[in-house]
C-alpha cells in the first residue's frame, strides 16, 4: 500500500485534497443543513423533547425520580426541585450522611440494591470496594503511563475499554457477573483518573511523578484527595464536601444523555466495558458533564472584566453582555443557569451551595462565594427579563460544583472525571435494570427528507 504524506509529498496532491476538504465544508454549511421547518411539519421531537421542553417518554425506571412541578386542577405548577434515589429524597440522604465519610458508598449501595444498607451490610460493601480498588498488575505502567493524555475523560474511556482484556468473562451478561464488573469499575475509576492526571502532570507539565496507592480504611472521597495530592493530606471538611458532591452527582434519572446512552448500549446486548465507555463519551460533552468547566472559564473571564465584585450594576452589565452575545464566548449563555427539568430550584445546587459556603469560610474565600451568590441572583433576573418569561431560572448543579472543586484544589482536568466517578454508580444501576427487564433494542426513527437519485457511472459524471 502506498503511503501518502500530505506534509512532505506532492504539493499539488496536498492542494487538491485541501480543496476537497473546503468543498466538503461548503456542502455541509449549505446543502447539508436540513430545513428547520421540516421538523415541525413532520412533528419531529428534536432532542427527544416535546414542544414544551419536557422529555419524550421512552422508558420506565425505579432507580430515580426527578420532580420539578405538581399538577393542580390540570395545570402544571413549578415547585422547588426534588430528586429521589430509589424512593429516598436526596436532601434526606445528605442530611443522614452528615456524620459519615461514606455517603457515596451508601448511595451506591442504595442505587444498586434498591434499599439503604444496614451498618453490617455497608461495612461489607465498603470492604468489597476496597478489595476491588487496586488496578490490575502493571495496568498503570502499561496502559496509563505509556500513552498519557491531556484529557482525563479519554484516559477513562481507554482504561475502561482495556479492562475488557483483563476480564475472564467480559461478555457474560448474567446479572451476578455484570454486577461484579460494575463494582470493579466503580472502585477503580477514581484510581484510573488520579493516575491519568499524575501521568499528564509528569509528561506534559514536567512535574515530579508521584503515585500513591489507594488506602484501605478511607472512603472514595478521601482516596481521591490522597491520590491527587503530592503530600496526600486533606482536611475533614474537604473530604466531606467531596463526598457530598459525589452523592448528589451519582444519579439523575434515565433520560439524561449519558444514562440514556447506558440504556441504548445495554439494549444491544453489548458488554459492560463498551457500555460504560460510551456513557463516558457522552458525559465528556460540554453540554453535559463538561458544563462545570464552562462555568469556571466564564467566572475567570468575569473576574478579568469586572473590577468591583460588589458593584451589582457592573456585574449586571457584564452578564447582559453575555446574553447579548457580546461577551465571553458569544453564545448568548450564562453557564450554570437554568435546567432542562428544574425551574424553581435544582436540589443538587441548593445542597452544594450550602457546603460551598462552609468550605469558603474554611479557605478564607467568603468574598468569592458572595460573588457566586450575587451572580446567581442577578443572572436569574436578567435571563427572565431577556426571555420575557415569569418562569424562574435557577442555578443548576454545575454553577457551584466547579467553584467547590477549585476550593478543594482539584485540577481543572479532573472536574468532569469527578462527575464520571460519581455517575457510574447510576449508570450501573440503569444497566442492570435494562438487562433485568430484557427490553427491545432501543431504535428511534429518523425521517428521510433527501432526494432519491439514479446511479451514474463514473465516466459520465461531469460535475
Amino acid at each position: 500500500m502506498t503511503e501518502i504524506n500530505l506534509e512532505d509529498g506532492d504539493k499539488m496532491a496536498k492542494k487538491s485534497f485541501d480543496e476537497m476538504l473546503d468543498e466538503y465544508v461548503a456542502f455541509c454549511n449549505e446543502s447539508g443543513k436540513i430545513d428547520a421547518n421540516l421538523y415541525e411539519e413532520y412533528n419531529v421531537k428534536r432532542g427527544l423533547r416535546d414542544s414544551d421542553g419536557r422529555g419524550v417518554l421512552t422508558g420506565l425506571t425505579e432507580v430515580s425520580d426527578v420532580i420539578a412541578f405538581k399538577v393542580e386542577d390540570g395545570v402544571r405548577v413549578p415547585i422547588d426541585g426534588e430528586l429521589y434515589f430509589q424512593g429516598y429524597e436526596v436532601r434526606d440522604l445528605v442530611n443522614g450522611f452528615k456524620n459519615s465519610m461514606y455517603g457515596f458508598e451508601e448511595t451506591t449501595y442504595l442505587l444498586l440494591f434498591g434499599e439503604l444498607p444496614t451498618r453490617e451490610q455497608l461495612e461489607t460493601f465498603v470492604e468489597v470496594l476496597e478489595d476491588l480498588r487496586q488496578l490490575p498488575e502493571s495496568f498503570n505502567r502499561d496502559v496509563i503511563m505509556k500513552a498519557p493524555s491531556r484529557d482525563m475523560m479519554n484516559v477513562l474511556q481507554k482504561g475502561v475499554l482495556t479492562l475488557y482484556s483483563y476480564d475472564d468473562k467480559p461478555d457474560d451478561l448474567s446479572i451476578k457477573n455484570v454486577l461484579m464488573q460494575c463494582l470493579k469499575l466503580i472502585a477503580q475509576l477514581p484510581v484510573m483518573a488520579s493516575y491519568g492526571y499524575q501521568a499528564y502532570r509528569h509528561y506534559y507539565l514536567d512535574k515530579s511523578l508521584v503515585i500513591h496507592r489507594p488506602k484501605k480504611g478511607l472512603s472514595t472521597a478521601e482516596n481521591i484527595l490522597r491520590l491527587l495530592r503530592t503530600d496526600g493530606k486533606y482536611t475533614e471538611l474537604e473530604a466531606k464536601v467531596l463526598d457530598v458532591a459525589l452523592v448528589i452527582h451519582a444519579e439523575h434519572g434515565g433520560g439524561n444523555n449519558s444514562t440514556f446512552a447506558t440504556h441504548v448500549l445495554s439494549s444491544t446486548g453489548t458488554d459492560t466495558y463498551s457500555t460504560m465507555a460510551a456513557s463516558l463519551g457522552s458525559l465528556k460533552g460540554p453540554r453535559h458533564g463538561g458544563a462545570n468547566l464552562k462555568v469556571q472559564k466564564m467566572f475567570e473571564d468575569l473576574k478579568a472584566n469586572v473590577r468591583d465584585w460588589e458593584n451589582e450594576d457592573e456585574l449586571a452589565e457584564y452578564l447582559q453582555s453575555l446574553l447579548d452575545k457580546k461577551g465571553f464566548d458569544k453564545t448568548g449563555l450564562i453557564y450554570g443557569m437554568g435546567h432542562a427539568v428544574y425551574s424553581e430550584s435544582d436540589p443538587r445546587a441548593v445542597i452544594l451551595k450550602s457546603y460551598a459556603k462552609k468550605l469558603s469560610e474554611e479557605k478564607g474565600l467568603e468574598n468569592e462565594f458572595e460573588l457566586y451568590a450575587r451572580v446567581e441572583r442577578i443572572a436569574s433576573e436578567l435571563i427572565m427579563k431577556h426571555r420575557r418569561t415569569f418562569k424562574t431560572v435557577s442555578a443548576n448543579v454545575d454553577f457551584y460544583s466547579g467553584f467547590v472543586y477549585t476550593m478543594l484544589k482539584l485540577p481543572i482536568e479532573i472536574f468532569t472525571p469527578i462527575f464520571a466517578i460519581s455517575r457510574i454508580s447510576g449508570w450501573s444501576a440503569h444497566r442492570i435494570e435494562e438487562l433485568v427487564n430484557n427490553g427491545k433494542i432501543i431504535r428511534p426513527a429518523y425521517k428521510f427528507v433527501g432526494t432519491h437519485k439514479q446511479y451514474i457511472p463514473i465516466d459520465q459524471r461531469d460535475w
